[in-house]
């Protein structure tokens, strides 16, 4: 068994998939019609055939108050991997993103957070 697709609750999948792609590098993968919202993917372009992360819109009643929730508390929806994360948070910091933690040691790993602006706290990873 093993990890297919993934999801985060996006507040706008138009706007989640401009920033997943053009801020954070991912690459778009599936864009498929389903009514008023779309099945929409990316992945990493290092992984093209490995797991997707859903852009899945915060249209079901729990979605909200379950991400305010998290944000509230500095909770991060999800997180990435990243070679170098002070080389990460340079490159997103000059795209205009907005970072909530700056690089910290934590154990055996270095960790930043940022806003995604659709309504999560991302982490990414150095390990």
């Amino acid at each position: 068994m093993k990890i297919y697709v993934t999801s985060i609750f996006v507040d706008d999948q138009q706007k989640a998939l401009e920033f997943y792609t053009v801020k954070l590098g991912f690459a778009k993968k599936n864009d498929i019609p389903l009514g008023e919202y779309r099945w929409l993917t990316v992945v990493s372009p290092d992984e093209p055939n490995g797991v997707e992360l859903l852009l899945e819109p915060s249209t079901h009643r729990a979605v909200p108050p379950f991400k305010k929730a998290l944000k509230d508390d500095k909770i991060p929806a999800t997180s990435f991997q990243v070679k170098d994360v002070e080389q990460a948070v340079q490159r997103l910091r000059s795209m205009g993103v907005d970072f909530v933690q700056e690089p910290t040691p934590a154990g055996e790993v270095i960790i930043a957070m940022f806003d995604d602006t659709c309504g999560n706290l991302i982490q990414i990873m150095q390990s």
